[in-house]
């Protein structure tokens, strides 16, 4: 799998995130033959949510209380799945919660992969965990019963394995049980990068298993011509699930990209795999392979991971989910699902398309879309505040099936329109529609069930979001539909609709047809309950949609008067982002009384340094159908006002501060909190520059910033280039910082990043070049950020965190907590209180030698 080290900033700093509405939910239990419980209250007050961070996140019920685990060795628990709360430290050893000496306790498994080698070089990489309970499992003390982790560690993208512990506390600690299949093998002797692991099959159990006469011995096909792991056709050993059949056997079906998704029979006692012992095929051509198993889905390194599966007794079907893309905010990470008779499948799509690729084809085509990325978005005037509700990269699912009310839940992680890499663990409800395929709920579960609709709750405007089939990062924005009481539908797409039984939704849009249910959800944007619909087509695609209120023409237009709003117009020092269009499709127009200092498309100019400040009014026209209403604002441009120089780091064969006003930096190991390590000078930019070795960093004087209004510059000549890695790093506390980086989360692309409550990326739209000199600038102007290159800006953003005004700060070049330290010189660190002007980031990038 493609897993990168952005997790190991998030897992460190997101598991403070709360976000608690007050009240609580009331919610009925009886159950009804669709698999969802009928709703015996229309009570109206919030849901209660408490919010946590947990990657890949796997449920299982013990007792009255949900528990997720996922990656990182991260878990939660909860009463109702909306209030969560965490109980585990993360990759704290020894005293960790769920391993104790976790370098002892998984030796075996990290003496393949996972502990301070390549990838998980410096740290550990273990990842997605299933837990389940087996009564059938016998304990070393001939005992019956345990609560099973199967995990997997990991080193590089197809060198992995995965193993398993017991307990008989849910919450641990768990105990080493053993490690049952590897990946990433060679024919002969070989290593990774940064690693000192032999990768030769006979250092694999494999050994082992030919010595028991289980394998007959190593297959040819596991590797290329070259003696290299042929990952194009056998699996990366992670993301392991374990689930019974119908006939109560115990199956794991794990892998990621590489060759696609294996299932392996388990030993019920032993928590050992039934290894097939020979290769062959599946009655419809699929692999089975002696020692991974039969293949049930993807291939040809193609995106497909954390898979799932879960057996439905109502439609008699075993539904395999799965998510296709990159897990980063940039990867349009999405859900998907098949269905099987049988646990090893064929699993098929809506289509009949086998999940097992065909070939190097687009695997965006195969599979049941469920979630992808979207936003409800909420334009001015629409009920209650923000931009919306929706998700980035929603994937690596778990399904609970409540056997009691005949609920079932869809748990998934996902990240957030403008939020970065920041995540939050969700639950959705799931529904079956009648041709027995799963549809998710729109909004997250807030206690709702079914329950009956009538015309009048279901006709009216909705928010409509069609997932499409696609794997991007794009996000797809809400669109308006209304339907209508003659069972019309218009607006961005038109057809028919109706309601049959009790709640099931049919609609025929654009010609094409989508069944599913209406059901009332808990709008957390709005902060009432809605009606919402959920619907798929024969071609795997899911539509949802999101009631407005009724309202008139005059009632909208007063609704984005109202609400219209600019901020502090009063010391504008950037351009405005002035909306052109308002709830329900109704238009905003603008005129400004003073196009010099601000354009009626709310472009900026700023007086120069020493001026006055400028002054406009800007009219604001609101139209829908024949009503219309104006708005008017005050607008003071600010003039420009240098910078001032604070500090200056030139390198001239030390590092002092020429301006006087700060003490010398530090010289320090690859990490903040690491001592040691060696800077060098040479032939700069301007003089002498800093060499740094990729091992060691410099720690400057802390209050170097300590405003909200602030700028820093420096000459860069990376010697490589590496994610994540910093050049300079600015932090309050290990929760909240701002980094340079060369090469950072977004697309590889140079920027400002910075982490908080909320992740900042501010890219430049390319990255610098290696061996070449790049003067990096951004300024900070209350909130207001601005990314310099070579003196053009590239980049500008509002609500900026201010780090600084409470905070000494820890200011650093080259390091930080978490990441590799930076490879290459740096020159000229000027750091400057207020913001730089155009002209002032011109001036520094054309310093010249």
């Amino acid at each position: 799998m493609k897993k990168k080290r952005v997790m190991s900033i998030i897992t460190f700093s997101l598991f403070s995130t709360l976000l608690v509405v007050p009240s609580v939910l009331i919610a009925a239990n009886s159950s009804n033959s669709n698999g969802a419980a009928a709703q015996t209250s229309a009570s109206s007050k919030p849901p209660v949510y408490q919010e946590v961070s947990v990657h890949d996140p796997s449920i299982v019920k013990a007792g009255d209380t949900y528990y997720v685990f996922g990656s990182h060795i991260e878990a939660a628990k909860s009463k109702d799945l909306m209030s969560w709360t965490r109980f585990t430290n993360g990759y704290t050893t020894p005293g960790n919660t769920l391993y104790g000496d976790l370098s002892a306790n998984l030796k075996e498994s990290f003496a393949w992969a996972g502990e301070n080698d390549s990838d998980s070089k410096g740290g550990y990489a273990v990842w997605a965990p299933d837990v389940f309970w087996n009564k059938d499992y016998v304990n070393k003390d001939g005992s019956k019963g345990a609560y099973m982790m199967y995990y997997s560690a990991s080193s590089t993208y197809i060198r992995s394995d995965i193993g398993f512990a017991v307990s008989k506390n849910i919450e641990g600690p768990y105990t080493y049980g053993g490690t049952v299949v590897y990946s990433g093998f060679t024919q002969n002797d070989a290593t990774d990068k940064d690693s000192v692991i032999n990768k030769k099959w006979t250092n694999t159990n494999i050994s082992k298993l030919i010595s028991s006469g289980t394998l007959s011995g190593p297959r040819s096909d596991w590797f290329n011509t070259d003696g290299s792991y042929a990952n194009l056709t056998y699996p990366n050993a992670i993301d392991p699930n374990l689930f019974y059949d119908k006939d109560g056997k115990l199956h794991m079906v794990y892998g990621s990209w590489s060759g696609g998704i294996f299932e392996l029979e388990i030993n019920r006692k032993t928590g050992q795999p039934v290894y097939p012992g020979k290769d062959g095929l599946t009655s419809d051509g699929r692999l089975i392979d002696r020692y991974f198993g039969t293949k049930i889905s993807g291939g040809y390194g193609k995106s497909g991971e954390g898979p799932y599966v879960v057996y439905n007794k109502s439609t008699g079907y075993y539904y395999l989910y799965e998510t296709y893309g990159w897990l980063g905010a940039d990867g349009g990470y999405n859900m998907r699902v098949f269905r099987s008779k049988q646990p090893d499948g064929p699993f098929v799509d809506s289509k009949g398309q086998n999940a097992v690729l065909p070939g190097d084809v687009d695997n965006a085509l195969y599979g049941n879309k469920l979630i992808g990325n979207y936003l409800f978005d909420r334009k001015v005037g629409d009920p209650g505040t923000g931009t919306g509700v929706g998700y980035v990269s929603p994937g690596h699912n778990s399904v609970f099936q409540d056997n009691t009310t005949g609920q079932s839940f869809l748990v998934f992680h996902s990240r957030f329109p403008n939020t970065g890499e920041m995540h939050e663990v969700r639950v959705q409800q799931i529904f079956m529609n009648k041709q027995g395929w799963p549809v998710v709920a729109p909004y997250r579960y807030g206690g709702e069930t079914l329950s009956k609709v009538d015309q009048q709750d279901v006709t009216g405007t909705y928010k409509f979001i069609n997932h499409g089939s696609s794997t991007s990062a794009e996000i797809q924005l809400s669109s308006l539909i209304t339907l209508d009481k003659n069972g019309k539908v218009s607006g961005a797409v038109s057809g028919t609709w109706k309601s049959t039984g009790q709640y099931q939704a049919s609609l025929k849009l654009d010609g094409v047809t989508y069944e599913g249910v209406f059901v009332r959800q808990w709008d957390p944007v709005s902060q009432k309950k809605i009606m919402t619909f959920t619907a798929l087509s024969k071609d795997g695609v899911t539509v949802w949609g999101s009631k407005l209120p009724n309202e008139s023409d005059s009632e909208i237009v007063a609704d984005v008067v109202k609400d219209l709003n600019l901020g502090d117009t009063s010391q504008v020092v950037s351009s405005l982002t002035l909306p052109t269009e308002g709830s329900r499709n109704s238009s905003i127009t603008w005129q400004s009384s003073n196009p010099e200092a601000i354009t009626a498309a709310g472009e900026v100019h700023r007086p120069a340094s020493g001026s006055e400040a400028a002054k406009a009014v800007l009219t604001a026209t609101i139209t829908k159908g024949k009503s219309s209403s104006v708005k008017t604002f005050d607008v003071t441009v600010l003039p420009y006002v240098d910078a001032e120089l604070t500090a200056q780091y030139s390198f001239e064969n030390d590092l002092s501060d020429s301006t006087g006003l700060n003490g010398e930096g530090t010289v320090i190991g690859s990490k903040i909190d690491q001592s040691g390590g060696t800077i060098t000078y040479a032939d700069g930019h301007n003089g002498k520059a800093a060499v740094f070795d990729g091992a060691s960093g410099v720690l400057l004087p802390k209050g170097l910033i300590s405003s909200s209004s602030y700028s820093v510059s420096l000459w860069v000549k990376p010697e490589q280039l590496t994610l994540y890695t910093t050049t300079f790093f600015g932090a309050k506390d290990s929760n909240n910082w701002v980094s340079v980086l060369p090469m950072g989360p977004s697309s590889n692309q140079t920027m400002v990043w910075s982490g908080s409550e909320t992740w900042y990326d501010a890219p430049v739209g390319s990255g610098i070049k290696t061996d070449e000199w790049t003067n990096l600038a951004f300024s900070v102007d209350h909130g207001t950020v601005t990314v310099y290159v070579n003196g053009t800006a590239k980049f500008t953003g509002s609500n900026f965190k201010d780090l600084f005004t409470e905070s000494e700060g820890t200011f650093t070049l080259g390091v930080n907590w978490w990441d590799p330290a930076f490879k290459g010189l740096i020159d000229e660190l000027n750091v400057y209180e207020g913001a730089l002007t155009p002209q002032q980031a011109e001036e520094l990038a054309q310093q010249t030698p």
